[in-house]
């Protein structure tokens, strides 16, 4: 314990007696555990935040689109003015799957038109992105209303002109300070009464939830998009559908398809026209997208250390070569080659923790400044990643400082002491 102490004070000495090179030194191996760190917690952050935004779209969900809708935009079906007629999915679809003897897994079964129109009001205009649906989408979709109130089953049956408008909508509407709820705004050429206005959601992975116009799916049909399939019935984008409890999803998933393949009349040997997708499907195939951008980030990351560990090995080299005839005069009086290394690698191991100290500082207010800047990702300085710096910075200073603590070692004391 004794000689570990004093190692350390004569590695402090040494450090003390070349402050400048000791601190750029130290400020490489800082600026790459900072990189590190940053961009690890960064990464981590993006992988939480796009969890949090697919539990925050409903629970249980299982979504499906059209097979040829799904190729179209690898994910879901996309926002056009066409959309429906690329879907294989229609009304009846729905009416199948919202029957329990058939499909008794499911809570709640959800149809959704998406259309693109131009929204406008007294000169404003905004290109509309309209969700046509059922009442149950509220509760389904996790979403409230801040003023007015969501279309119901009489809207439905009535085929009322009444939209329900998001947030952004809203301020792109109208202008500060004016009510939308009563108004009435224009999608093409048909009036609609605006009735409700929903919270402010924010942005996910599928968009802008605010930049959204919701409307009955009847209405859509009868005033805006009335084209129907070869049979007569009305396509739907995609169907949403809640399951009753978690330990049901897979039985929903094969209910579903069973379902469909019945109702489209494929073969058993034909492939699906259509996608069933759960929320794990989507998180998974998110997931694996930002864990490749943490280990990418991460691994540029991991270069600036490298140069950091580079430039810890290029000083204690030339330590070692300027203290050459002390380290003769040390094994002339007796010190062994262990205490040679160990001298050298303590005092590698001393300047690279402390650049790794201070590069936990300076990444504790990168995180800090990024968590300001960007309050929806939640950037932390995790324990893990405090071990992290810690175990990061001891592996450079013995990695690093390895070599030169054998070439110190080895010297022949005879040499040294003759060295100029």
């Amino acid at each position: 314990m004794q000689s570990a102490v004093e190692s350390v004070r004569v590695a402090l000495s040494g450090l003390d007696s070349n402050r400048l090179r000791a601190g750029l030194t130290t400020l490489g191996i800082a600026i790459g555990v900072a990189a590190v760190i940053v961009l690890v917690s960064l990464g981590q952050a993006v992988q939480i935040f796009v969890e949090e935004q697919f539990l925050g779209i409903g629970t249980n969900l299982v979504f499906v689109v059209s097979e040829t809708m799904f190729n179209r935009s690898g994910t879901g079906p996309p926002d056009a003015a066409r959309v429906t007629t690329w879907s294989s999915l229609t009304d009846a679809d729905v009416h199948a799957l919202s029957d329990i003897f058939r499909v008794p897994s499911a809570l709640a079964v959800i149809p959704e038109v998406r259309l693109s129109r131009v929204a406008s009001f007294e000169g404003a205009e905004a290109r509309g992105r309209i969700r046509a649906t059922t009442p149950e989408y509220l509760s389904v979709r996790n979403r409230t209303i801040a003023v007015g109130r969501f279309f119901d089953e009489r809207d439905m049956l009535g085929k009322t002109r009444v939209v329900v408008l998001g947030q952004t909508t809203v301020a792109n509407l109208f202008p500060p300070g004016v009510s939308p709820v009563g108004e009435t705004i224009r999608i093409g050429n048909v009036p609609f009464r605006v009735i409700g206005v929903l919270d402010k959601y924010g942005g996910t992975s599928f968009g802008d939830e605010d930049d959204l116009i919701f409307m009955p799916m009847t209405t859509a049909q009868e005033r805006l998009e009335s084209a129907r399939t070869v049979t007569g019935r009305y396509p739907v984008t995609q169907i949403l559908i809640q399951a009753a409890s978690d330990d049901r999803i897979e039985a929903l998933v094969a209910e579903v398809t069973q379902t469909l393949r019945e109702e489209h009349n494929i073969a058993f040997r034909d492939e699906d026209d259509f996608v069933v997708m759960t929320q794990a499907d989507l998180l998974q195939s998110f997931s694996a997208i930002t864990g490749l951008l943490t280990i990418f980030l991460g691994v540029i990351a991991g270069i600036s250390l490298l140069v950091g560990g580079i430039g810890l090995m290029n000083i204690m080299l030339v330590t070692v070569t300027e203290r050459t005839r002390e380290i003769g005069l040390r094994k002339a009086v007796g010190a062994k080659r262990s205490d040679i290394l160990s001298q050298f690698l303590v005092e590698s191991t001393v300047l690279s923790v402390i650049g790794g100290t201070a590069g936990l500082v300076v990444a504790y207010l990168g995180t800090t400044l990024i968590g300001l800047a960007l309050p929806d990702l939640e950037a932390r300085v995790s324990l893990s990643s405090v071990a992290l710096a810690t175990t990061i910075s001891a592996t450079i200073g013995i990695f690093f400082g390895l070599y030169p603590a054998q070439r110190a070692s080895r010297l022949n004391p005879i040499d040294a002491l003759r060295f100029e």
